[in-house]
């Protein structure tokens, strides 16, 4: 399948190599890639321009841009780039950030699932990042894609309006949960993993500021309170341990106290939080089911964090309702 890329990068002069020499030995390389530069400051445009000279399917676009770093910038550069994709033939359109790398058969990987399923709207796969496995350690399952590599399949991408540029963030979010609610497939495929070099959400903030705003993003995106506080427990058993998850809960309760504006539809909305509710019961069901294979451990934290995370890896399997219904009978939940 046909398949171009898509980065907007901006003052990334010590990581994008990485990706270049990633993209450069894929097994099958894309049409195009477009690497927007969004007013760097440093050397990234060079270290493009030189790869651009001996790739001719590189190509660098200069944007011009606000002296912000924000996510709406990224959305409004990531527009830029998608202007130059007009005139070319292709399948599959991806976002792929400027401080991640991957083995050579990654992109071929994700280009044989779209071929293999029509309805696979958005695919990707979980990622590592200093100790972090999303896979493991995130409380969001398989169908949400990550935004440091999300593939759309240029219809699916073209129904949700591609990404809406949004100054707080969450537009990766908005794109791959709009996919869904308009009955797209969209999955993060665990056989694979790409690495992220940069603590996500730290480019301009500390990591308990970015827990905060990962709060606060909670909130304006439409997530129940009851979602966030199972959210919160669990952050506070993996590092940085309790204060993670006391800034995440802080984050939240500060944008529900200053009421900020949702950033998302009332029907997306409905979506996302009749989606949380249908995850936290089968996690609970997975929960009681796992409880029964694994007995207590003496280990504490790192035990419970340990069976929530295959509990949550359990849930996203679940999809079938009929499935979610015979657990939940089973153990006398229903």
């Amino acid at each position: 399948m046909n398949y171009v890329l898509i980065s907007p990068v901006r003052d990334e002069e010590a990581l994008i190599g990485h990706t270049l020499k990633s993209v450069c030995a894929q097994s099958v390389v894309p049409t195009r890639w477009i690497i927007v530069d969004n007013g760097s400051t440093d050397r990234t445009a060079d270290i493009v321009l030189d790869y651009a000279k001996r790739f001719p399917w590189i190509e660098l676009v200069r944007h011009e841009t606000s002296a912000d770093r924000s996510f709406a910038a990224k959305a409004r550069a990531f527009g830029a780039g998608l202007a130059r994709t007009r005139c070319l033939d292709f399948e599959i359109i991806g976002n792929l950030d400027g401080d991640v790398s991957f083995e050579s058969d990654y992109l071929a990987f994700l280009m044989r699932k779209f071929a293999e399923d029509s309805s696979l709207g958005v695919a990707g796969t979980p990622f590592l990042e200093d100790g972090y496995d999303s896979a493991r350690d995130s409380f969001e399952g398989v169908h949400h894609v990550a935004g440091g590599v999300q593939m759309f399949r240029r219809q699916c991408f073209e129904e949700v309006g591609g990404y809406v540029p949004n100054y707080a963030g969450g537009i990766d979010w908005i794109a791959v949960t709009s996919a869904r609610m308009k009955g797209w497939k969209t999955r993060s495929f665990p056989e694979r993993r790409f690495i992220h070099y940069r603590t996500v959400g730290t480019a301009t903030r500390s990591t308990l500021a970015a827990f905060f705003s990962y709060g606060e993003k909670d909130y304006y995106l439409g997530g129940a309170p009851l979602w966030q506080l199972c959210r919160v427990c669990y952050r506070t058993l993996k590092r940085p341990f309790i204060l993670g998850g006391l800034a995440v809960a802080l984050g939240y309760f500060w944008a529900a106290l200053r009421r900020t504006p949702r950033a998302v539809s009332p029907d997306l909305m409905r979506f996302h939080r009749a989606e949380q509710r249908t995850k936290l019961k089968a996690i609970a069901s997975a929960l009681v089911l796992l409880k029964k294979l694994r007995p207590s451990h003496p280990e504490g934290g790192k035990a419970t964090t340990t069976v929530i995370a295959l509990a949550i890896r359990c849930a996203a399997e679940l999809d079938a309702l009929s499935t979610l219904g015979g657990l939940l009978e089973s153990f006398g939940l229903t």
